[in-house]
């Protein structure tokens, strides 16, 4: 079996689905090497209070552009929506909804690297979630094998991939963060009911891939508790930390408190992470254990397909010995999803050997239903619920000489994936890399 890089193992992704040895190389050299458009799950209207845009940004952060976009025409954020947050790194292509707003005021607006294309109008704003899924370009660069080898590889990856129906739903490196993957980490600490330890999570661990001067200023405060002079050696880039340690100096010793400095979306995503991770584990366990992805077995619950043919959360079903034969039936044709555990206070759990993989590491946590009713912090609860473990992609590539690295090749990787997913979890079953070569 081929080693996970150990930041990997931080967070739940504890091996890989594919035995083919992996290409190396690198992405994102460019923007243009990561392109992505939204898939759109509605049509737009005539009229409506809500001018609707297609908007094109290349190395743009997209709540850092809402913000920007706002302040050129003088509006809240909030009168802006968008379905999903697109890599920074990246091409990407998305609808955006801008309240109450002519077009005529749209062609005046000049954003570096920014375009926008007004589509019509509609009767609400787009809205998170407001998507199918996302279409992928991506070139990886840098690779230092021939061109035999090189599509020997991919050619073995690819039919691993289709025999397995897919490659592991994971949660990729960016729930947790690339260089700093310390969310999930902060998610436990909060549900353990420890906001203290929590807090010192954020701001004060440190990274070897982190700058020196950042490293330093971290190990500093952790040692310290200083948050005066935290804040006289944090770079004013690590705003969050700012304002968390400016409320510990004004308010000593409520790090509970130190957490409202965070948007509600922000400090949610913590726990969410974690849950994340406990779902990544579980689908390792699942797969050393020797039970597919895309094959149902007594005890395990199933989720539906939507009108968008998306996979339906809300309803599920247990398997039984009586509807089994059905239930893979409809698995094959690509109506029902074999389901595992964003574990929180009310989540549906697995029953038979599906349900002893789950139960073991919720067991090894140490944990309980009722850790993420979060009394400390009621507004970070989480119920739960339940997330399909396999994406159902089909890549197709291409191989090309690299103009930007001498003597190089380069392979050009299309897919798409359902909204929610992360394109890294593909990528990873052909580069097997450190997810730093990939951010």
């Amino acid at each position: 079996m081929i080693q996970v890089p150990e930041t990997e193992h931080m967070i739940g992704m504890e091996l890989y689905a594919t035995t083919a040895k992996g290409i190396g190389g690198r992405l994102r050299q460019e923007p243009e090497d990561f392109v992505v458009k939204e898939i759109s799950g509605w049509d737009v209207e005539d009229s409506g209070k809500h001018l609707i845009l297609e908007l094109t940004k290349k190395d743009w952060d997209t709540h850092h552009l809402i913000r920007d976009l706002s302040r050129v025409l003088g509006i809240s954020q909030k009168r802006i929506g968008f379905a999903g947050t697109k890599d920074k790194r990246a091409v990407t292509t998305q609808r955006i909804s801008i309240f109450d707003i002519p077009e005529t005021t749209i062609e005046k607006i000049n954003i570096k690297d920014v375009q926008m294309t007004p589509l019509g109008r509609y009767r609400r704003a787009v809205e998170l979630g407001d998507l199918r899924g996302n279409i992928f370009q991506i070139t990886i660069r840098d690779i230092d094998i021939d061109t035999t080898e090189l599509k020997q590889r991919m050619d073995g990856i690819t039919s691993e991939i289709h025999a397995i129906g897919g490659v592991p739903n994971f949660f990729g490196i960016q729930r947790f963060g690339a260089i700093r993957p310390v969310t999930h980490l902060v998610g436990e600490a909060l549900v353990r009911g420890s906001p203290e330890e929590a807090a010192m999570i954020y701001i004060a661990a440190s990274f070897k891939e982190e700058p020196e001067e950042t490293r330093i200023a971290r190990d500093e405060v952790k040692s310290s508790r200083d948050f005066g002079q935290g804040l006289k050696t944090f770079p004013p880039r690590l705003r969050y930390e700012r304002a968390m340690m400016h409320y510990l100096v004004e308010h000593p010793g409520d790090y509970k408190g130190s957490f409202s400095m965070l948007t509600e979306t922000m400090s949610r995503m913590f726990v969410h992470a974690f849950q994340s991770y406990i779902f990544n584990r579980t689908i390792c366990a699942r797969i050393q254990a020797g039970i597919p992805l895309n094959h149902a077995i007594e005890g395990d619950i199933v989720c539906f397909k939507n009108s968008d043919s998306l996979p339906d959360t809300s309803k599920t079903q247990h398997v039984t010995a009586i509807n089994l034969d059905g239930m893979n039936n409809l698995i094959r044709r690509g109506r029902a999803f074999v389901t595992a555990p964003l574990f929180g206070y009310d989540t549906e759990m697995a029953s038979g050997i599906p349900g002893e993989i789950e139960s073991a590491i919720i067991e090894e946590l140490k944990l309980t239903p009722e850790d993420f009713q979060l009394q400390e912090i009621p507004s970070m609860a989480s119920r739960g619920q339940r997330r399909e473990i396999l994406l159902n992609v089909q890549p197709r590539f291409e191989i090309l000489a690299d103009e930007l690295n001498t003597e190089k090749l380069k392979v050009m990787v299309d897919f798409s994936l359902p909204k929610g997913s992360y394109a890294t979890t593909v990528l990873r079953e052909y580069m097997k890399v450190d997810p730093l070569r990939m951010s």
